[in-house]
């Protein structure tokens, strides 16, 4: 009786054992994703309490204590090609750009950049190339803000959390006389719903390299990855959208109206190094990145 006591003992430990570790994942490693049919929020856990205020575009607050919340600083240096090479000082906070979209959790996620309260482009590490082309001439105010994986920002105090710089443009800096690219001739309106293999325009036929995206029901296709272009392609971005909406490239600051159920296509001249998102304003997804070497 005495040694079946200690087997049923060793087999119960062995079981709380096996549950613990398929709670955390592989490796003992928390999950970042919530599970298919349930909410952000729900998957949220403790982290922080969700607030009905939101950070004036759209984004709903996540309230956490000030002691331990996360804290950024924002400062630029003047890049002696072109533009600007801005740092995010962050402290009680780290960047985790391959989890984005899922859960929030504790003092991690990623970063918006705004110049004068428009949205230029979303961070996912410490540092982050700003085009002089993309700063008009004058002053103006530079917030970088942060965001937990489920794009709730982090606040203290009912406010988010966020940093501030003033940034002074003076006319005609683009640096070793480099101007910003001419802006790509906008398709003309198509008369019916292209075909599923649609002929390319002139313009399209004499670029590079095409990607072709496809967004419905909030989901896009082929999902978000990185392309690969060499500094002066022609990039031509095919992109059909089953609602009105409108791509934006950032750091060429290139922009295209998305009419429901039609295609579209931006013919963009990579002029510039760097890492850039390529996505879409009211819906806010993250379509794909050109990683122009």
């Amino acid at each position: 009786m005495r040694r079946a006591g200690r087997r049923t003992a060793a087999l119960l430990a062995l079981a709380l054992l096996l549950a613990g570790g398929s709670a955390t994942g592989c490796g003992g490693r928390a999950t970042t994703h919530h599970k298919p049919g349930t909410t952000h929020e729900q998957a949220s856990g403790e982290a922080g309490a969700l607030l009905t205020a939101d950070d004036g575009a759209g984004h709903r607050l996540r309230e956490v204590p000030a002691e331990g919340a996360p804290e950024v600083q924002l400062t630029a240096r003047p890049d002696t090609e072109d533009g600007w090479n801005l740092q995010l000082a962050v402290k009680n906070f780290h960047f985790t750009p391959d989890s984005t979209g899922g859960g929030a959790l504790p003092g991690a996620g990623h970063a918006h950049l705004e110049l004068d309260g428009r949205k230029l482009a979303r961070l996912y590490g410490p540092w982050f190339h700003l085009p002089a082309a993309q700063v008009p001439e004058g002053a103006h105010t530079l917030t970088v803000r942060l965001y937990a994986d489920d794009h709730t920002a982090w606040a203290v105090a009912g406010k988010p959390v966020e940093g501030t710089l003033q940034l002074t443009a003076a006319a005609g800096r683009t640096g070793h006389g480099h101007t910003p690219p001419a802006p790509a001739p906008a398709p003309a309106p198509p008369t019916q719903s292209p075909a599923p293999s649609p002929t390319p325009s002139p313009e399209e036929a004499r670029a590079d390299r095409t990607v072709t995206i496809a967004v419905r029901d909030g989901k896009v296709t082929p999902a978000p990855g990185r392309v690969e272009v060499a500094r002066g392609e022609r990039v031509a971005l095919r992109v059909t959208s089953d609602r009105a909406d409108t791509l934006h490239v950032h750091g060429f600051d290139k922009e295209l109206a998305l009419p429901a159920g039609q295609e579209a296509t931006l013919i963009l001249t990579v002029d510039r190094t760097g890492l850039f998102e390529v996505e879409t304003h009211a819906s806010d997804l993250v379509l794909t990145q050109l990683l122009v070497r």
